[in-house]
């Protein structure tokens, strides 16, 4: 299997499980009442959803750092590209307003992940 393909998969879910945690997190969501502040929330759909994210991310990120692909290369662009995910989705799904600065910030870490990205994938050096 292709290593940006799993890169790729392991960013989104690492994204994903950010995402569901809020969703777990917000006051409308189900939580067992019979359960003490902060365990109410511990059998909720989104929480165990989030968990099981986050597992597979981490064996994902795992799996490439285990096949050659460099700690310095791969972890700037598995957090940042994870930070536009999390922030675009936050603006979509939790109508959570950008500010232009927030716009500025994206653009400048699409300009970091990009450059990084040139020699992400270069195993040889």
């Amino acid at each position: 299997m292709s290593l940006i393909l799993v890169f790729t998969v392991a960013v989104v879910f690492n994204a994903l499980a950010n995402i569901l945690m809020k969703a777990s997190a917000e006051p409308n969501v189900f939580k067992f009442g019979w359960l003490p502040e902060p365990f109410a929330g511990l059998l909720n759909p989104y929480f165990l959803a989030g968990l099981a994210s986050f597992g597979l991310a981490l064996i994902g990120y795992k799996f490439v750092l285990g096949k050659g692909l460099k700690l310095s290369l791969a972890y700037p662009v598995f957090t940042s590209s994870g930070f536009i995910i999390v922030l675009l989705a936050s603006a979509y799904f939790f109508k959570e307003r950008l500010h232009w600065v927030q716009w500025l910030g994206i653009a400048f870490i699409l300009i970091g992940v990009w450059l990084t990205a040139l020699q992400m994938f270069d195993l040889e050096n």
